[in-house]
């Protein structure tokens, strides 16, 4: 699965380049704030399994107002770094690598 170039950022961690992007549309959960945010990440030059984070905020764009922080570029390399640790390999092809950092996520009421 590639990501969309269209809306993705670059950004180089380690001196490696990745691709990010967060969903600018939440999806209907999201929308309700009944789950987090996720932001998927892949290699710039190579993609292969991309890196899909699931965050412990809501949706920025979220429907019913619920405040959020906006996942900024540090927790994105941060992220890569963990995932890297945990046996990501971003230039291998296969499925969707998973990181849930979505402890102390609340749903919303």
């Amino acid at each position: 699965m590639a990501l969309v170039r269209q809306g993705s950022r670059r950004i180089v961690v380690d001196g490696t380049a990745y691709r990010w992007r967060l969903r600018g549309r939440p999806t209907y959960f999201q929308g309700l704030a009944w789950s987090p945010c996720t932001f998927a990440v892949e290699h710039a030059d190579t993609p292969g399994a991309t890196l899909v984070v699931t965050t412990d905020q809501p949706h920025p764009s979220n429907w019913i107002g619920r405040a959020s922080e906006p996942v900024l570029p540090s927790r994105v390399a941060a992220a890569v770094r963990i995932a890297l640790r945990e046996g990501w390999i971003p230039t291998v092809p296969g499925s969707a690598f998973p990181l849930d950092q979505s402890a102390g996520f609340a749903p919303g009421l």
